[in-house]
């Protein structure tokens, strides 16, 4: 029989200790967020649906975005043991330079949409935590004033070849006088894909003050407050624009895009060049023969050709084909910090995350984007630890398999 007897004070004082309370709200928010879906949950409550649902969607039946993400799901990690792993290397070398760590930030366009710090404070974060961010053509923020707020930081400019000939090449040299390093050229929009949750919630850049949005506004002020309160939402590198996404893509965008533009921008640009939007082995083949110095495979996170193909499923097949002669780096699916190293175990030289960082700006601005980077890298180095590697490049295809 158990003999029971009374606890001692001191022992109920063990166990009823109240966590400190944390008064900064924003500060008390990311606490409370241990994983990307945390983020995503707190960003989905603070943000109107219609601003949620353009970040968080895809094209159509969002088929190619539900199969990215399942594809990591189905990754086997297949670790080592004893292999002492104390302290280990999440730096990687991207086109000559070392990245703290084996992802950059993505280029997003209407970033200051989700929240009104915008792309100032994503590349703040990239700044100080010593990653690549790559601005968008379609960012709210310009090229120099996003160089003044992260003079330190190593910047990428994303872009898309219009109809007019004349504001690219305008593009390409305020982001070279910039000191911008890299351009990325994004090849997979010849016409706006058919994004369905937009369609259906009415979304227009910038977002118009409709009955539906007035109400989903009352449950959102601090969204619409910063909105209405800072500097009017428009685009830095366009004129300005009234309508949907899909719409702005096929007025602007120039559908005849083809390799002698490549051909151009290669001429243009004396930095080093990325082409984003690789879905097949003949076009990474083909882009590297026209100067390529990295492909990025990437079917825009699900958000053009919907059933498109799966990016992580395509790497190793690009990677026996031109490892040799250019970087291959991933993205669309990226929701931790384990997908990033099955990525880099798989033959990737880089990841770009795009969703994940935003889930953290609309939950907490710039401190919501460095809690996106801190999750991350907790996740990447334990993984890293568990799969017995103290390096980043010591990682191989043996590792890591698709079930």
């Amino acid at each position: 029989m158990t003999e029971r007897r009374l606890p001692r004070p001191s022992e109920l004082a063990q166990l009823l200790r109240p966590k400190p309370f944390v008064f900064d709200p924003t500060e008390r928010r990311l606490a409370s967020a241990h994983t990307i879906a945390d983020l995503r949950t707190i960003a989905r409550l603070r943000t109107p649906r219609a601003v949620f649902d353009y970040t968080d969607g895809a094209a159509e039946l969002e088929d190619s975005l539900r199969r990215a993400r399942t594809a990591f799901r189905r990754v086997e990690f297949r670790p080592n043991v004893l292999r002492g792993v104390a302290d280990p290397d999440t730096s990687v070398e991207v086109l000559g330079k070392r990245s703290a760590l084996p992802f950059a930030f993505a280029p997003t366009g209407f970033t200051r949409m989700m929240n009104h710090e915008g792309e100032r404070a994503v590349a703040k974060v990239a700044q100080r935590v010593g990653i690549p961010y790559a601005l968008s053509t379609m960012g709210t923020t310009s090229i120099e004033d996003v160089a003044a707020v992260a003079p330190d930081a190593r910047k990428w400019f994303q872009l898309y070849v219009w109809r007019d000939k004349g504001a690219g090449r305008e593009l390409l040299e305020r982001a070279r006088a910039a000191g911008y390093d890299t351009v990325m050229l994004t090849v997979d929009t010849p016409v706006g894909g058919a994004r369905m949750r937009d369609v259906r919630n009415g979304l227009t850049i910038p977002p118009a003050l409709t009955l539906r949005t007035f109400v989903d506004g009352a449950l959102h002020p601090a969204w619409w407050f910063n909105l209405l309160t800072t500097e009017p939402l428009t685009f830095a590198s366009l004129t300005e624009w009234g309508g949907t996404v899909e719409d702005l893509i096929n007025s602007m965008f120039d559908p005849t895009l083809n390799f002698d533009d490549l051909d151009w921008v290669r001429e243009m640009w004396p930095g080093k060049l990325v082409v984003k939007g690789i879905q097949n082995v003949d076009d990474a083949r083909d882009v590297v023969k026209h100067g390529a110095d990295a492909v990025l495979l990437s079917n825009h996170g699900g958000r053009q050709l919907d059933r498109a193909p799966t990016p992580l499923e395509l790497l190793p097949q690009v990677v026996d084909q031109v490892k040799d002669d250019a970087e291959v780096w991933l993205d669309t699916g990226i929701l931790s910090g384990a997908d990033i190293v099955a990525a880099m175990a798989m033959g990737a030289d880089l990841c770009l995350i795009g969703r994940a960082y935003l889930y953290g700006l609309m939950a907490g601005g710039e401190r919501g984007v460095l809690r996106t980077v801190e999750i991350l890298r907790k996740e990447i180095v334990r993984t890293m630890q568990l799969l017995g590697v103290r390096a980043i490049a010591d990682l191989r295809p043996s590792h890591a398999r698709l079930r």
